[in-house]
């Protein structure tokens, strides 16, 4: 077991804030525990590889449906992974504080994970991976229902709230950009249970460092609060990650406008397309996410303070400004798309207008050629001096008044 712990010493308060380099040392530290204990756990043998690394998402359930052939028929609450993604070797940490001191640990096992938490401070347990019954064990021995452990596994289940006797659960997404435009979605599940916080994820990979430091650097007021306050404290990280997903999706979006006219048609919409498809996948997650923050704020659960419902309701606010954003830029992206097609369709037009004009040009004077060009012995035309110019002559006047005529119609 690996501790990692900040104490402040109450006889001088200034102390109680580290420098952000020590801070950035302590969740270093923590990160190469995790890849330690994830080269240990590689070392097993290449059945129990395969077992606990085999997908089993199934690309033909409906979204947030949870639905699959293997999960068809089983009893409800049985555990079963359903996700896109296949699910990486478990890691946790345990971070526990009050509002003198912080302690990071990373134990070996659950037994010891369980045995570290003091029930007289807040206690956040994060569990990095899906995999190796880690969720089952844990879950089991804190007697979280069956139901409970099963929708934990389904990553692809619908965000939601429930309130349990003596718990909270909440299904929420994790929505990260990367450097090279691409967007990952991660399911986020919480376990609210008196001064004990458990966190799910699918992968290694989140948007709780700030958090993290100011649990060991005793920065703001969430050390001086309860389980319920790092509750938010995260689902307000998850939200406000939205906001940068979306700025980047929208720079992105400008990009496309502003490079219309050079890029062929296939690429700008390939490009819009695909940032429209974000945009409503986006919708689809953002849109219940709000539900379960407007029902945490209503919710009469002992597990959450009253004093929070002004924090959860700017919460939820935040959330309807995403969702506006979000439909903003998916509006614009569709009224891009339109615009481009009718620039198309414009210059479509213009093209076969033109070629109609040319064609109409070239029919008299196809009709007069075809006429002298025959083959006959007696032509009237085919012995005069003057022939040949005439039927020059006649050409240009038609084409001429043609031009004439077109150009009063405003077709040219």
């Amino acid at each position: 077991m690996k501790m990692f712990s900040k104490k402040q010493n109450s006889a001088e308060p200034n102390t109680v804030c580290r420098a952000s380099s020590e801070v950035g040392e302590g969740v270093a530290f923590e990160q190469s525990v995790f890849e330690k204990k994830a080269s240990r756990e590689s070392a097993q043998s290449n059945s129990e590889k395969a077992k606990a690394a085999k997908p089993k998402h199934h690309a033909s359930k409906l979204p947030f449906s949870g639905v699959s052939v293997e999960t068809a028929g089983l009893p409800p609450g049985t555990p079963h992974y359903i996700g896109d993604i296949e699910p990486t070797l478990a890691s946790y940490s345990l971070y526990s504080y009050d509002e003198t001191s912080a302690v990071m640990s990373i134990p070996d096992d659950i037994s010891e994970l369980l045995a570290l938490i003091d029930l007289d401070v807040v206690n956040w347990i994060n569990i990095n991976g899906l995999s190796g019954g880690i969720v089952e064990k844990l879950c089991g021995m804190l007697h979280i229902h069956p139901l409970v452990i099963e929708d934990i596994l389904n990553t692809e289940h619908r965000p939601k709230l429930e309130n349990y006797d003596d718990y909270l659960f909440l299904i929420t997404k994790m929505i990260t950009a990367h450097e090279d435009g691409s967007v990952e979605y991660d399911q986020v599940s919480f376990i609210l249970k008196g001064k004990l916080l458990i966190s799910f994820q699918e992968r290694p990979g989140d948007c709780f460092k700030a958090v993290r430091d100011r649990i060991m650097s005793g920065a703001g007021r969430l050390r001086k609060h309860g389980a319920d306050y790092l509750l938010y404290a995260l689902l307000d990280s998850i939200v406000d990650n939205y906001f940068i997903v979306l700025e980047m999706l929208g720079d992105m979006l400008e990009r496309f406008e502003e490079a219309s006219d050079s890029e062929s048609d296939q690429e700008f919409f390939h490009g819009i397309q695909q940032l429209k498809r974000e945009f409503s996948r986006m919708r689809r997650i953002i849109w219940p996410v709000r539900d379960s923050i407007a029902a945490l704020s209503r919710t009469e659960s002992i597990q959450m303070d009253v004093s929070l419902s002004p924090y959860l309701r700017d919460l939820y606010e935040n959330t309807v400004q995403a969702i506006e954003a979000l439909e903003s830029y998916r509006e614009h992206a569709t009224s891009m798309i339109e615009l481009h097609l009718s620039q198309v369709n414009t210059n479509m037009s213009r093209v076969m207008t033109l070629l109609t004009i040319l064609s109409a040009i070239f029919i008299p004077i196809t009709f007069i050629a075809g006429i002298y060009g025959m083959n006959f012995a007696y032509m009237p035309e085919l012995n005069k001096p003057w022939g040949y110019p005439a039927a020059l002559l006649l050409m240009a006047a038609v084409v001429i008044a043609e031009l004439i005529y077109f150009k009063k119609k405003k077709w040219m």
